[in-house]
């Protein structure tokens, strides 16, 4: 496998950090190397938030993705997807939450777009709004097929409690669910 950057963009408090860990904790497993970088504000909730994750078979000597060299975005907050998408390559893929944000013509000229409504699938679908990382999750991986499905299930579940772990394999059926439909479509 080549070298895989996918960044998560929002605001603190949606848990893009858990869906950038849970994917390279899951590389990893497969003997592989994930590595996941955060920046965000000194704001705990509400400031805007970037997750960057390498995933690679060979090791990672520089942690950061340099500008226009990610493959993959997802975001799910305008303030954050204005900072941030200038990272993604031309003709890579961004996924928004179309109810959150709003890509300009230029953006749909230079960049594969595809609009999921990942806040409302959580909240409405799955019945729970926290499962909206995973949610990103199951979506981010379909798209990209970065890691082996089974393993990533396992490593999320292993990163929440036990009471949740229903709740959360409906979530990542649903974003696969989405994330197919988007596929069958484009």
């Amino acid at each position: 496998m080549a070298r895989t950057l996918m960044r998560f963009t929002g605001v603190g408090g949606q848990g893009v950090l858990l869906a950038g860990e849970i994917f390279a904790a899951a590389k990893i497993k497969t003997g592989g190397y994930g590595l996941k970088t955060a920046t965000y504000t000194s704001q705990v909730r509400g400031g805007p938030t970037v997750v960057d994750i390498t995933l690679d078979d060979d090791e990672i000597y520089y942690p950061y993705a340099n500008e226009g060299e990610v493959n993959f975005m997802l975001s799910v907050a305008q303030v954050s997807y204005n900072l941030f998408k200038n990272g993604v390559k031309e003709g890579g893929t961004i996924v928004v939450d179309p109810n959150l944000v709003s890509p300009t013509e230029e953006d749909r000229k230079k960049w594969n777009i595809i609009e999921i409504p990942i806040i409302t699938i959580a909240k409405e679908e799955v019945g729970n709004v926290i499962t909206q990382s995973v949610v990103a999750l199951a979506i981010a991986n379909t798209l990209m097929n970065a890691i082996d499905k089974q393993v990533l299930i396992d490593t999320m579940l292993s990163k929440v409690p036990k009471k949740v772990h229903e709740v959360n394999l409906k979530a990542y059926e649903l974003g696969e669910k989405y994330a197919r439909e988007a596929m069958a479509s484009a």
